[in-house]
């Protein structure tokens, strides 16, 4: 798996190479579309990312010292949204998800290209992805801690 800033400079680079904000928003769509479905289970309420206009999904567990992310969104583009901040911070250290803003979003011009209320579900998203890594890191050392 490559290493969060890794992933920062793909992303950047696939955005770069698209010609215009249409082609990016079809980009971002396609993102969305080959994101793994979300198992129904996890469409629940405590799971749903508060501050978001459109419904959207996140489920995370631990595994090896790594968070996992998989998400879901009933609408297209912030479904696309969801799955680039899903790669983006999937597979990652709690320490490093925590430590690492997704600056690809301003470097590719995508906050001047979102309504309002698509960059604030998407500030949401990144907060609520954050606060996930915080609680995993506390109970990483909490267990480190005990044994």
């Amino acid at each position: 798996m490559p290493d969060i800033l890794d992933t920062q400079q793909q992303i950047i680079k696939e955005f770069e190479s698209l010609s215009d904000w249409t082609e990016r928003y079809k980009h971002i769509i396609k993102q969305g579309r080959n994101l793994d479905p979300l198992d129904e289970q996890y469409k629940v309420d405590e799971n749903l990312v508060r501050g978001c206009q459109s419904q959207v999904w996140l489920h995370t567990r631990l595994e090896d010292g790594k968070v996992i992310f998989e998400a879901d969104s009933d609408a297209a583009i912030t479904k696309g949204l969801v799955a680039l901040m899903v790669r983006f911070y999937s597979d990652q250290t709690p320490k490093d998800i925590i430590a690492t803003s997704p600056t690809f979003i301003k470097k590719i011009g995508m906050q001047e290209h979102l309504s309002p209320t698509r960059s604030n579900g998407l500030a949401s998203m990144v907060k609520q992805m954050k606060i996930y890594a915080m609680a995993y890191q506390s109970k990483m050392a909490e267990q480190a801690a005990d044994s």
